[in-house]
């Protein structure tokens, strides 16, 4: 990496950690489900409850093969009026859009449930950082209402004279939600309130250092979501049934998982291991590389899912590069 990109790293990396970084995700896969069996419908498909839910409140899930195996994780958002929900919004990692529309296609039959794609018609724009919020309130032309503390929680707004739906994420962060024709104005308005355009690969770096995985990079159609410690986060052990849900009880009250997702701390140059590499521990196979990036705070950082005989602080061997990487308790610190 050039020095100037070292610097320019570094520099968006500092905003993400003290100021308002803007990041464009506007690739996010994105749904819409409407119709008075859409809750119902949907909350026999994911891991978390929605039978709860109320307009202004969201859920973070996964939905999974009959094994238990992850298809792809989803953000809903209830949309509506009062205690009415008029709508679910629907936010996935694009690799696993197609699977998610492809389970509700098939399985609607039955319900009354109408499926509307809407990646390309909404725009996707995240504020991170502790400025985030005020940010946000210096861009909005209404104060009407405030934006809740809890994660996944929304509400509409207005930014730049467009309609905006606010969401609370994790750490105080906002995303942004508009018509993609709407996200120009909605995105300069933000700047505009002292927001910093920051790179997908800086938000990556924090991402990583967190210790948050990624469908498509750190996790894959082999993961049960407690190997992924997602269980806290996506998934309830008391509603009803799920596509799934034997497998991940089972698990979780009789079992340990083989796998742990972990931290890599690597001692050699990020860009001398590629995602995929197989982690060894002596001569045995533990794993296999999921992210990695040079972090301005920790040097070169991975993520990885690993056989649960590789303990903190064990040194695994990556690939055929003759780097090597010690395994870490998540997050860094």
């Amino acid at each position: 990496m050039a020095a100037t990109d070292t610097e320019r790293l570094q520099s968006e990396h500092e905003e993400l950690i003290v100021g308002c970084a803007l990041v464009d995700r506007s690739e996010r896969g994105k749904l819409a489900l409407t119709g008075s069996g859409a809750v119902e419908f949907l909350n026999g498909q994911i891991t978390n409850e929605l039978a709860d839910l109320r307009p202004g409140e969201g859920r973070y899930a996964a939905f999974l093969t009959n094994k238990g195996k992850m298809l792809g994780d989803l953000r809903v958002l209830a949309v509506g009026k009062g205690a009415t929900t008029d709508e679910l919004l629907l936010d996935t990692e694009r690799v696993a859009l197609q699977a998610l529309f492809d389970m509700i296609r098939r399985y609607k039959i039955g319900y009354d449930v109408e499926l509307h794609k809407r990646t390309l018609e909404r725009a996707l724009l995240s504020l991170i950082g502790p400025r985030a919020r005020a940010a946000l309130a210096d861009a909005r032309e209404d104060t009407t209402s405030e934006l809740p503390q809890a994660e996944h929680s929304h509400i509409g707004t207005s930014i730049a004279g467009r309609r905006v739906r606010a969401i609370t994420t994790v750490d105080a962060g906002v995303d942004l939600l508009c018509a993609s024709e709407d996200r120009d104005a909605v995105f300069a308005a933000l700047l505009a309130a002292g927001a910093v355009a920051v790179s997908e690969q800086a938000a990556e770096v924090l991402r990583v250092e967190h210790g948050m995985p990624r469908y498509g990079v750190d996790l894959d159609d082999g993961t049960i979501p407690q190997e992924a410690g997602l269980n806290e986060r996506a998934v309830s052990f008391t509603k009803g049934c799920y596509v799934g849900q034997e497998t991940v009880a089972r698990l979780y009250y009789r079992g340990k998982p083989n796998r742990h997702l972990r931290g890599l701390r690597i001692s050699g140059r990020a860009d001398a291991v590629t995602r995929g590499d197989e982690l060894h521990l002596s001569e045995r196979v533990v794993g296999r590389l999921g992210s990695v990036v040079l972090s301005p705070t920790h040097g070169a950082i991975g993520l990885a899912l690993v056989r649960r005989e590789a303990n903190p602080g064990d040194v695994v061997s990556v690939g055929e590069s003759g780097v090597t990487a010690t395994v870490a308790e998540l997050p860094f610190d």
